[in-house]
């Protein structure tokens, strides 16, 4: 069945147009068959892409605008827009980009359903009621600086993990550290002082106490039974930095509440950190990678003082402690398919078997990440890379399941 062009005017409106057939970019310019589109699932959110334009196979719609949408959760990301440049076009913000095209007078993109989690399902509250909520936590603890940034991330940004804390269910967050030992290109709390594009996040402030963070996740672990709470959020740098402080926290915890699981987000930048963690009764870790390349790797974190061979010794060491173990893999069509990456990957995965690999699509300006790391050689495409995760034994998908 034919595909046709979506794509967006200048103010922003978007237009179906049957008798013009988009490309896609897969790493390199390609058409787009029927196994790459499913139907724009709910939750889907269109975006024009100022001084872009659609790539097609009768050439370069240049009065038109590019339009994108960002998938919910649950879902990966298969192909991206492919479209031509202005020269002055300003860096676009940190969102995950996703091709769309029409089908049918229906819009449809380039995605697979990878997972269920009703903990993520968009949510709606209505007026005044997050606000009541977040205000009756906070006037039980309210110099608790935990609940405050946890607060501002719940109504400024609408983090799921934020508004647990609030809401008493599944996996809450415990931020605790304002700096970081990375340079991610992509960083959503903190960008270069010469970077063009802004931080969609505010980063925490302060360096909180192990009590106050205590007494959030006991709070959490008591109301909810098989609960998770998680340090590392995207509102902060590097939880391994302030690893005494969180070990702390965790005994703190574990004097109190001994159900749920705590669990730590983390660049596996530290083992001798992370191992610190462990001894003092970190059950789960999830670590984020976009890369098993070294070269690869550094082109996005820009790592200060460590390096890739760090973080696979720390994934081997939480194995080891038979630690519930995801990788954070950050996505791409074009690199996470490229066939050397499958190749390092599949090296890493024989020897060592964490429980899950969790992908996220990275959010960036796909032409900057490009020019980052690279464009591949060749790829094997975006459903085989997930199978060949499959095939290693790995589960493969996107939420932390407690079963």
């Amino acid at each position: 069945m034919s595909i046709g062009l979506s794509y967006c005017d200048a103010r922003g409106r978007i237009f179906f147009d049957p008798s013009v057939e988009p490309l896609a970019d897969g790493g390199m310019l390609r058409t787009v068959g029927d196994d790459d589109l499913i139907a724009a699932p709910p939750g889907t959110v269109s975006m024009v892409l100022p001084g872009r334009h659609p790539k097609t196979t009768s050439g370069v719609q240049r009065r038109r605008s590019t339009h994108a949408v960002m998938l919910p959760a649950g879902y990966t990301r298969l192909l991206l827009p492919a479209y031509e440049t202005d020269a002055h076009a300003a860096t676009l913000p940190l969102f995950g980009y996703t091709f769309a095209c029409e089908r049918d007078d229906e819009l449809f993109v380039a995605a697979m359903r990878t997972d269920e989690s009703e903990d993520w399902a968009p949510r709606e509250f209505a007026d005044g009621e997050l606000e009541a909520i977040l205000e009756a936590r906070m006037a039980t603890d309210p110099q608790n600086r935990v609940l405050q940034q946890v607060a501002l991330c719940s109504r400024e940004y609408g983090c799921f993990t934020a508004q647990n804390v609030f809401l008493e269910r599944g996996e809450a967050a415990l931020p605790v550290s304002p700096k970081c030992n990375a340079r991610c290109i992509g960083c959503i709390s903190e960008q270069d002082d010469q970077s063009t594009v802004p931080s969609p996040q505010t980063r925490i402030a302060e360096e909180v106490a192990a009590d106050e963070v205590a007494r959030v996740a006991v709070h959490h672990l008591e109301r909810v039974g098989d609960g998770i709470v998680s340090f590392g959020q995207g509102c902060e740098g590097e939880p391994l930095l302030r690893a005494v402080t969180i070990a702390r926290a965790i005994e703190k915890t574990r004097a109190n509440v001994s159900n749920g699981t705590i669990n730590l987000n983390t660049n596996g930048s530290m083992p001798s950190s992370l191992q610190r963690c462990i001894d003092a009764g970190l059950q789960a870790v999830r670590i984020s990678l976009n890369s098993f390349r070294p070269e690869v790797y550094a082109a996005y974190y820009r790592p200060l003082g460590y390096a890739l061979d760090d973080v696979l010794e720390s994934i081997r060491l939480a194995c080891d402690a038979k630690l519930r173990v995801s990788l954070n893999l950050l996505t791409h069509p074009g690199v996470t398919d490229a066939v050397d990456e499958i190749a390092a990957m599949t090296a890493f995965l024989q020897s060592v078997r964490p429980t899950m690999i969790q992908t996220r699509t990275l959010n960036i300006d796909p032409e900057a990440y490009f020019s980052a790391v690279g464009r591949p050689g060749s790829v094997i495409g975006m459903r085989a890379a997930l199978a060949a995760m499959r095939s290693s034994d790995v589960r493969v998908g996107n939420f932390t399941h407690t079963h």
